[in-house]
């Protein structure tokens, strides 16, 4: 893989004559490791995995010390070296929730979403909080390129598939957000933000029954500048927050999807955070959500969802990880989250 360096915001990552362009962040907790060297990282992988039994810690150390892209090298390596692919030996040698974690971090960072909105809608029955989470955060641009990577992998429309398992106004907000035509931030015009905050009054609180479909446009195509703008100008206007609104006036996936959307606007790291805290709540843990968000967030924004998930919830991500799950799990979530937060 050749890596050109373009300014300090891009990075083209060149791989079978791909040129994937991608913003380089950094706030996340997984950086490239300084030093890298794919083949003695196969080596060392290789050797924990031959053989009776198996060493969890070095293929931790291993997988979670290292980006993404450097992850794909060692793959290659490893295949070079050995005739075998890194994916199935892991898969063959580690089992449950930890074999999970693991076969995540090796997947390539620009499938892994499509890949989980395909999982999501394959088979009975369909994920919405899988379909909610990654359209409701995600940028027009990271948009269009899942819907880019869905059509190349699995050679069908993600609209069509996703039309063809929702119904109602739920399914035509999925289809606002899938057109990835949010306006892009600009110069603030305030007449427009009273008429939308206006707006969104009469069509829930001042309405019998509810205009969706102003929802909808509203939350689904404004700029995100624009929208926090009619959040505060909502809230003087009604004297409510407008999640409460959309609690009060809509139901079941569309309500979901809709404070999904909201939360997102006002801040994305503590969207993350807050579905972080529900996912280790209660009896039980919903390890698919604690998985994709430590997963997809890593290299992005995950030191951010840390500071959010301590403010808002008066503790830290790494110790409600670590009281929530157990052995080599744990041990990977916690190298994941990248350190504790007192």
């Amino acid at each position: 893989m050749t890596i050109l360096n373009v300014g300090a915001e891009k990075q083209f990552y060149i791989n079978d004559s791909l040129i994937w362009a991608l913003n380089q962040h950094t706030r996340g907790t997984v950086k490239d490791f300084p030093g890298f060297d794919a083949r003695a990282d196969a080596e060392a992988l290789r050797k924990a995995m031959k053989g009776l039994g198996t060493d969890e810690q070095p293929i931790l150390q291993i997988l979670i010390g290292r980006s993404n892209a450097q992850r794909q090298e060692i793959a290659a390596a490893f295949k070079t070296l050995f005739g075998r692919d890194l994916v199935d030996d892991l898969k063959s040698e580690l089992t449950g929730k930890l074999e999970t974690l693991m076969v995540s971090l090796m997947r390539p960072a620009r499938l892994y979403d499509a890949h989980a909105l395909k999982h999501a809608l394959k088979g009975a029955g369909t994920n919405e909080k899988v379909l909610n989470e990654i359209l409701a955060s995600r940028t027009p641009a990271e948009i269009r390129n899942i819907k880019q990577v869905y059509q190349e992998e699995y050679e069908a429309s993600l609209e069509d598939h996703i039309t063809s398992d929702t119904t109602g106004f739920y399914q035509r907000m999925l289809v606002v957000l899938l057109q990835a035509g949010r306006d892009p931030d600009g110069s603030i015009n305030e007449h427009l933000v009273e008429q939308d905050a206006q707006v969104l009054f009469r069509a829930g609180e001042l309405k019998w029954g509810t205009d969706e479909e102003k929802f909808i446009t509203i939350l689904g195509t404004r700029s995100i500048s624009h929208l926090r703008k009619v959040f505060d100008k909502y809230m003087t206007i009604s004297g409510f927050h407008l999640e409460e609104t959309i609690d009060r006036e809509t139901s079941g996936e569309l309500e979901k999807l809709l404070l999904a959307v909201v939360k997102s606007i006002r801040s994305v790291p503590a969207y993350f955070a807050e579905s972080l805290f529900y996912a280790m709540k209660g009896a039980g843990t919903d390890d698919d959500t604690l998985i994709r968000i430590l997963v997809t967030r890593s290299e992005i924004d995950l030191l951010d969802i840390r500071k959010a998930f301590r403010r808002d919830f008066a503790k830290s991500l790494y110790h409600a990880i670590q009281k929530d799950t157990s052995g080599d799990y744990r041990n990977g979530l916690l190298l994941l989250c990248g350190g504790e937060d007192d």
